[in-house]
């Protein structure tokens, strides 16, 4: 098999399986849409619904198509190579974290944007799955799926996603507001003994 044909595959895999991760985040979404809401922080709390999200989907697939276009660099063949396999290791991996974290929370699971957090009327604390080790583990798997797929694809749409995912930070520290306004003293054990984004290696 050559390195073309390799590519060839695997880029269409990695495809596939961000499109089934888009698909998981809509789906829980438009599950949460019905239910009565709760606290809420931000402005932009308000302009969470299901059809303004699949827009947002939309509009971001056209742009991804419109930057993608290979970055200027040329790599010879085993360095490569090497950046396929380190790549997809990576990018399917944060895949799978992210399925992790979408199936522990459930229900629980809902929309978020950096202008706004809104929790339903009876959320609950999820501390099992990955949210034992990081209070943030799908927006962890989100960061690293865009360092992943920009050392597999090597696009200009994977650069730009990558650092506009930056932003997930300011989205987390809205939700721990929202949290914390919620479940109080029982959020503020939890993000005592959990870190939020890079596990604590213990002995």
């Amino acid at each position: 098999m050559t390195i073309e044909s390799f590519e060839f595959w695997l880029y269409r895999l990695g495809g596939v399986a961000a499109l089934a991760a888009l698909v998981l985040a809509l789906n829980g979404f438009r599950r949460a849409q019905p239910r009565a809401q709760g606290v809420s922080v931000g402005v932009g709390a308000r302009y969470l619904r299901f059809s303004i999200f699949v827009f947002f989907s939309v509009l971001y697939f056209a742009i991804g198509w419109l930057l993608w276009r290979p970055l200027p660099v040329q790599l010879p063949a085993g360095a490569r190579l090497t950046a396929d396999v380190a790549g997809a290791l990576v990018f399917f991996s944060a895949l799978a974290l992210y399925g992790w974290g979408y199936r522990s929370l459930g229900a629980m699971f809902s929309a978020a944007t950096s202008f706004g957090v809104r929790l339903m009327v009876d959320h609950r604390l999820v501390t099992s799955g990955p949210y034992r080790f990081v209070r943030h583990p799908m927006y962890l798997a989100v960061v690293l799926a865009g360092f992943g797929g920009l050392l597999l694809y090597r696009t200009w749409a994977m650069l730009v996603f990558t650092l506009a995912m930056f932003g997930l930070t300011l989205r987390a520290r809205r939700e721990e507001q929202a949290l914390a306004a919620e479940f109080g003293e029982q959020w503020q054990n939890y993000a005592r003994q959990v870190p939020g984004w890079i596990p604590r290696v213990r002995r």
